[in-house]
């Protein structure tokens, strides 16, 4: 049976990493367990006590949040004050087989953003600051709630997207912005890969500040547009003069229920046994990746962020068609999401990374982690 270690205080989790003889998995609620290798672990890291509203400032759009908070809970806090995390942080759970879609701290370890991320940023374009405990047991805090300079700034961005591989978080300051007055989304029906990826290039050109686009093959092309109203409909009307085609209008709740379900990959929850995989490559691209992937599987895709992110469900097999989806692109790099443990252990969870960046990669690890005793291998093999 595998121990859990609790800490209650960042003393208590510094000196539990500082005296681990063996490595330890992070876990705040467990939403995201699943997402990348599988960790081989001597005990359990329990980071729940880290929990609760340590600060929010609506008016200086700050909010700074112990890193096991459910992110339900902040959400609903925002909510109340029009305020949101522009990033839109996704809910994987029916994906993933979780319940509850996680902490901060686990939002942040995998970087995870939603549709609006080709306007907003990603999770770590909204970070100002990380209080944790690195592998060798030190605590540290970078950033602050105020950044007067850029002293200390980068360390929250380098450790967003870690997967919990160079430091356990107690804390992050996030900013937040003003929720959008109401939203409409321009619907385009009728257009194939290539065709939805050029509206798409067309539309996010264009002056119409147009906050999330995707394509459902067979279904449409979905433009989102958000603010006040009277500027909603301005835009949803020159976005028709410049799209130049017929175009349908999805009202307010029915494109929150639509870009809900593309935020959280709703259409692929239903074939769990399926591997799924998050492709980033040039909108560009896009289409003829897929072209080529069709000719040899059967499979099932949505384009967001404008063709620039792929989602593709691939059929049952023992290494969920990683060679033949990784030579599909020139140009980018495939993430397996969501596949059986056995699958995630034998392949390559993460795009391998080219020598020069393993061993700055590898260099990072050492420095952070140097008994690599946190999360080891979940990103990379031997870090």
């Amino acid at each position: 049976m595998i121990a859990v270690l609790k800490p209650a205080t960042e003393t208590e989790l510094s000196d539990m990493i500082a005296a681990a003889k063996a490595p330890l998995e992070i876990i705040g609620s467990g939403t995201k367990r699943h997402l990348g290798h599988p960790v081989q672990a001597a005990a359990t890291l329990d980071m729940s006590a880290f929990s609760g509203v340590i600060a929010y400032e609506p008016e200086e759009l700050i909010l700074d949040v112990g890193a096991a908070t459910p992110l339900a809970e902040i959400e609903r806090m925002l909510g109340q004050r029009g305020q949101q995390l522009a990033f839109e942080p996704p809910d994987w759970s029916a994906l993933l087989g979780s319940h509850g879609n996680g902490t901060v701290g686990g939002l942040v370890a995998c970087n995870l953003s939603g549709p609006r991320r080709l306007k907003a940023g990603a999770v770590r374009d909204h970070i100002l600051g990380i209080h944790g405990v690195t592998g060798a047991g030190n605590v540290f805090k970078a950033g602050a709630r105020v950044v007067k300079n850029v002293t200390g700034y980068d360390m929250p961005k380098l450790l967003t997207g870690s997967y919990g591989t160079l430091a356990a978080l107690t804390s992050v300051i996030l900013k937040v912005l003003p929720a959008p007055e109401t939203e409409e989304t321009v619907v385009l029906t009728g257009l194939d890969d290539a065709q939805a990826v050029e509206a798409m290039s067309l539309a996010m050109q264009s002056a119409c500040e147009v906050s999330a686009a995707a394509y459902i093959p067979g279904e449409a092309v979905y433009l989102r547009l958000e603010g006040i109203a009277p500027s909603v409909a301005y835009r949803r009307d020159q976005l028709g003069k410049v799209l130049k085609r017929g175009i349908e209008v999805m009202a307010a709740k029915s494109s929150i229920a639509k870009w809900q379900a593309i935020r959280d990959g709703a259409m692929f929850a239903e074939n769990p046994r399926h591997p799924l995989w998050r492709i980033s490559v040039a909108p560009s691209a896009a289409p003829g990746m897929i072209r080529v992937l069709k000719d040899k599987l059967d499979i099932r895709y949505l384009f967001d962020w404008a063709g620039g992110l792929v989602w593709l469900e691939v059929p049952p097999s023992h290494d969920a068609a990683a060679v033949l989806v990784r030579s599909s692109f020139a140009s980018g790099h495939a993430t397996l999401i969501r596949a059986p443990e056995a699958t995630r252990a034998a392949v390559d969870v993460f795009q391998p990374q080219a020598p020069a960046l393993a061993a700055l990669s590898g260099r990072v690890k050492d420095a952070f982690d140097p008994r690599h005793v946190l999360n080891p291998g979940r990103m990379y093999r031997g870090i």
